[in-house]
C-alpha cells in the first residue's frame, strides 16, 4: 500500500500531473534559452542598440513619457504601467544583437497596449492586488486544509490558486498581442531586415511558449488540486 499523511499519498496517481508540467516547463525554458542564444550572436546590420531601438519603437507610436532604464539580470526585462519605465537587462540593453532588439520590442509593445488601454492589459492590472494575495496564500491554506481535514480551509484555498490561473490566463494574449504590435512597427520602420526580423519572430514566439507552458502547468497543478479535494470528499 501507499504511505500516504493526510490525504497526500507518496504514491499518487495525480503526480502524473505534476511530473506534466514539469516537462513542459523545463522544455520551454530550453528552447527560449537556446533560440534567446542563437540570435545573440547575429547584430543587426545596422548596428543600433537595443536601448535605440526601443526609443525609436516608442517615438514612432507617438509616445514620449516612457523611461527606458537598465535593470539588472538576464531575461529580466519588462515594461511597469504604473511608473511609466521600460527596463532592459542588462544582456539587452546595449545589445544590438537581432535576439534584444526583438526583446525590447517586445516590451515597448507593452508600453503601446498601455497608451492604447488595451483591455486585456487593463484587466491584468488590476487584478494584480488579488493575485498577489493569492499567490501568497493558497497554497499555506491548502496544504493546513489537508493536514487538517478542514474542507472549507481547503476550497479557500483553491479559490485563491483559481485567481492564479486566471491572471495566467489573462497574461497569454498580453504577452501574444506585444509581440504583434512591436514586430509591425520593426518591420515597417526598417529597424531589422527581413531576414533578422524572422529571427526576432523566433526569439519572442519561444518566448511566448515559456507563458503558456507556465499556464498550462497551473492548470494542471488546479486539477490536482480538484481531484484531491474530490477525493477527500468521497
Amino acid at each position: 500500500m501507499p504511505y500516504s499523511f493526510g490525504y497526500f499519498n507518496f504514491y499518487d496517481s495525480t503526480y502524473i500531473l505534476i511530473i506534466i508540467a514539469a516537462v513542459i516547463s523545463l522544455a520551454a525554458s530550453a528552447r527560449v534559452k537556446s533560440t534567446f542564444a542563437k540570435y545573440s550572436k547575429v547584430n543587426g546590420r545596422r548596428g543600433i542598440t537595443a536601448e535605440e531601438a526601443a526609443a525609436d519603437i516608442l517615438h514612432r507610436a507617438g509616445i514620449h513619457d516612457v523611461k527606458i532604464g537598465r535593470i539588472k539580470g538576464n531575461m529580466t526585462d519588462n515594461y511597469n504601467p504604473s511608473t511609466k519605465v521600460l527596463s532592459l537587462s542588462d544582456s539587452v540593453y546595449g545589445s544590438t544583437s537581432v535576439a534584444a532588439i526583438g526583446v525590447a520590442a517586445h516590451e515597448c509593445g507593452h508600453a503601446i497596449q498601455d497608451e492604447q488601454e488595451y483591455l486585456p492589459m487593463r484587466v491584468r492590472t488590476a487584478i494584480v492586488p488579488v493575485v498577489n494575495i493569492g499567490s501568497r496564500l493558497s497554497w499555506p491554506l491548502i496544504l493546513i486544509g489537508f493536514l487538517f481535514s478542514f474542507g472549507p480551509l481547503i476550497t479557500v484555498g483553491i479559490v485563491l490558486f483559481s485567481v492564479v490561473v486566471v491572471f495566467q490566463l489573462v497574461t497569454l494574449p498580453v504577452e501574444l498581442n506585444a509581440s504583434g504590435r512591436a514586430l509591425a512597427v520593426v518591420d515597417s520602420s526598417g529597424l531589422l531586415d527581413d531576414n533578422e526580423l524572422k529571427g526576432a519572430k523566433k526569439v519572442l514566439r519561444a518566448a511566448a511558449m515559456t507563458y503558456i507552458a507556465a499556464a498550462a502547468g497551473s492548470i494542471l497543478q488546479l486539477l490536482r488540486l480538484l481531484l484531491l479535494s474530490n477525493r477527500r470528499r468521497n
